[in-house]
């Protein structure tokens, strides 16, 4: 029973955590809720940091999830600038880091997120290495991008991932120099294969980005603390005023970890374990975001998604749980991105090894086209570049399971409305 002498602690201020304490609210609760956020910033949008925000589109306000008075006007106690560094589960408390007092909940939800993965190589304490994860980050990056085209400066990325590229193609609509090192032989090889990997990588060759696929960073060298160039694995040395590292995340399971909670295996992506109600092991603390290993009925996998969408609805999931209502988290896996004139919705699940055709719907010459992965006639996966609003006809005909004719599949004649009923 859920009242109001109450208390529901989130930790983590992203998107996932705001969006939890706002459904709270909507919900009908009248408890105390505390959102923890160990940023100064309120609880912000990531998409903006690598897109809009980072190429000088939109301004700073822009990724913020609610305006900053919202939090006060909804009896939101909000503590940015704050850690909580242990979870106490027989006494049912968080500890503050910063002073060790304590707060007890009824519920708790863990949004922790995830940060950079690190390079573990000679020269990244230089002041010319960055990462990509906080909107502290976007600020220095984007200060760093427009010095580097106004100078004809060289930007060296390591790692071709969605973040790495987008980067890229802002880097390039600044004037910087760019060279992406990759040790895969495509982009995206994890999340598209091979094939459209291969498109992403034309797109940036067009736009003058230099790829240097099959190597990895060995060093980062410099002088008077300022990055001179970046060495490679297999011999070769490019030039940077700058690096950013883009390898990659790993989930922020520390606390979960220390209080004793199941984790997924590392080799399955890691994360708290939870269930398809995002109650982790101890049924009074949920998970969700980017932190989060949930089981997916559809795909028969737990999966850990590190993409917006995902927060933007695991979040709200998790409030109701907490509530006491009635979830079951299968929200299909979706992303986007922009990148010079190109725009791409993905819905689904499909790594390489798991598809035995790729179908190719519209002009892939013209970058406007859907991609459908597909395992015995059954669409895994859909992206849709330059084609828009197909994204719910895409979604159900992943959900359908059913096998569709794989011809009509590739013609744009045939209403995608049609395959999925």
């Amino acid at each position: 029973m859920i009242d109001a002498d109450q208390t529901f602690v989130i930790v983590g201020g992203g998107l996932a955590g705001a969006k939890a304490a706002e459904t709270l609210r909507t919900e009908g609760f009248t408890g105390r809720v505390i959102l923890i956020c160990d940023e100064r910033d309120h609880p912000y949008e990531r998409p903006p940091l690598s897109k809009g925000y980072l190429l000088g589109k939109d301004e700073r306000d822009s990724a913020f999830v609610h305006e900053p008075a919202w939090y006060a006007r909804h009896d939101i106690e909000l503590h940015l600038g704050q850690t909580v560094d242990a979870v106490d589960r027989a006494a049912r408390t968080v500890r503050f880091g910063d002073d060790g007092t304590t707060v007890r909940y009824d519920k708790l939800l863990l949004a922790t997120g995830a940060e950079p993965r690190r390079l573990d190589i000679p020269g990244t304490d230089l002041a010319g290495v960055h990462h990509l994860r906080s909107l502290a980050h976007a600020d220095r990056l984007k200060g760093v991008l427009t010095s580097l085209g106004r100078d004809n400066g060289h930007l060296v990325i390591a790692g071709a991932g969605w973040i790495g590229l987008e980067v890229a193609a802002a880097a390039r609509e600044y004037g910087a120099e760019v060279t992406v090192v990759h040790r895969g032989q495509t982009p995206l090889h994890s999340v598209l294969g091979p094939e459209l990997g291969q498109l992403f990588a034309e797109l940036h060759r067009e736009h003058g980005v230099r790829f240097h696929f099959g190597a990895s960073l060995t060093e980062i060298t410099g002088q008077d603390g300022m990055v001179l160039a970046a060495r490679t694995d297999d011999g070769e040395e490019h030039p940077a005023h700058a690096v950013l590292a883009a390898i990659g995340a790993v989930p922020r399971t520390s606390l979960a970890e220390a209080a004793g909670l199941a984790l997924a295996d590392r080799a399955d992506g890691g994360g708290v374990l939870v269930d398809e109600r995002l109650r982790t092991s101890d049924p009074d603390i949920h998970a969700a975001g980017d932190v989060a290993s949930f089981p997916h009925a559809l795909f028969g996998t737990r999966l850990r998604v590190e993409h917006w969408a995902n927060a933007l609805n695991g979040g709200p999931a998790a409030a109701r749980a907490m509530l006491g209502r009635e979830v079951t988290y299968d929200r299909m896996p979706y992303f986007f991105t922009d990148q010079y004139d190109l725009g791409m919705e993905y819905s689904g699940w499909a790594p390489p090894g798991s598809y035995d055709q790729v179908v190719i719907r519209g002009d892939a010459g013209r970058r406007e086209f859907i991609a459908f992965w597909v395992r015995e006639g059954r669409v895994l996966a859909g992206m849709n570049v330059n084609v828009w609003d197909v994204t719910d006809p895409i979604q159900r005909l992943v959900r359908s399971g059913a096998a569709v004719d794989t011809e009509a599949l590739a013609d744009p004649h045939v209403p995608l409305e049609s395959l999925a009923s």
